[in-house]
């Protein structure tokens, strides 16, 4: 499989990284497109992969096109393509771009739209996504394959999810980074090591989401078995109610999924 990646940046690598790791190809399949001659040098040296600047030379041969750039930068891209696809899968992962946009700048159809996000950087990713009508069962078998490298992928049929998504699971490392990074902070102001603070923080979190995934329990259940009456969890739980921090999520959510939709708006 020869597999274009539009644009060098940390997603597109990411999706590099694993789809050798799944050796779904091997360097030597992989042409790496950006603007940048110097971060093409260092791909190229990473993973023997071949480079250019040229989108129209990228693409030949290829059998699956990522776009992995800028949205502001993406209609130069799309311009400069249009009329020269022919057999190509292409999928995007620019955030903003619906699927009639791309398709009609392209005069193409074969056009997959992903979501994914950045723990795809260690296997450990959650891709949502979806196509236009055109696809083939083989199309839509490859792209999941693809997608399917760097973690956990679910279709959608309605491409309205997409922008939902990005505001659960594409933004959603960021609010998991910042509530962690407060828990280490809290340990330290009430005396751990930061380094021991980072491990039972890290650790607890790891456990806890596999708990998750693993038990058919609710959330708001397991919550429960941590919490005895009048103890320590339950004045922890008590502070961030009093704090807002359930309404606070919700509402940051919302704003980013009002803001995913805005990014659409051309």
């Amino acid at each position: 499989m020869k597999i274009t990646i539009i644009g060098g940046g940390t997603m597109g690598e990411a999706l590099v990284k694993s789809i050798l790791r799944k050796k779904l190809a091997g360097g030597h399949d992989i042409t790496f497109c950006d603007i940048r001659p110097e971060r093409l040098a260092e791909l190229k040296k990473e993973y023997g992969a071949t480079t250019t600047t040229d989108v129209l030379v990228a693409v030949k041969g290829a059998d699956v096109v990522v776009f992995s750039i800028k949205p502001q930068d993406i209609e130069h891209v799309l311009d400069k393509l249009k009329g020269q696809l022919k057999t190509q899968l292409v999928i995007s992962i620019v955030a903003g771009w619906a699927l009639p946009d791309i398709c009609d700048r392209l005069n193409y159809r074969h056009v997959v739209r992903a979501m994914p996000n950045t723990p795809a950087q260690v296997g450990k990713g959650m891709t949502v996504w979806t196509s236009t009508e055109q696809l083939t069962k083989a199309d839509l078998e490859l792209a999941a394959s693809v997608l399917q490298s760097t973690g956990e992928e679910e279709y959608v049929e309605e491409e309205k999810y997409l922008d939902m998504a990005t505001a659960v699971s594409g933004s959603g490392p960021a609010y998991v980074f910042l509530f962690v990074e407060a828990m280490i902070d809290a340990g330290v102001h009430i005396g751990l090591p930061r380094h021991i603070a980072r491990k039972l923080v890290i650790e607890t979190i790891a456990g806890s989401a596999e708990m998750i995934k693993k038990m058919s329990t609710h959330p708001a259940e397991l919550k429960n078995m941590v919490t005895s009456p009048g103890g320590t969890t339950t004045e922890a739980l008590l502070q961030f109610e009093k704090g807002g921090l359930r309404s606070v999520m919700i509402e940051a959510v919302i704003a980013a999924y009002i803001r995913a939709k805005d990014l659409g708006k051309k």
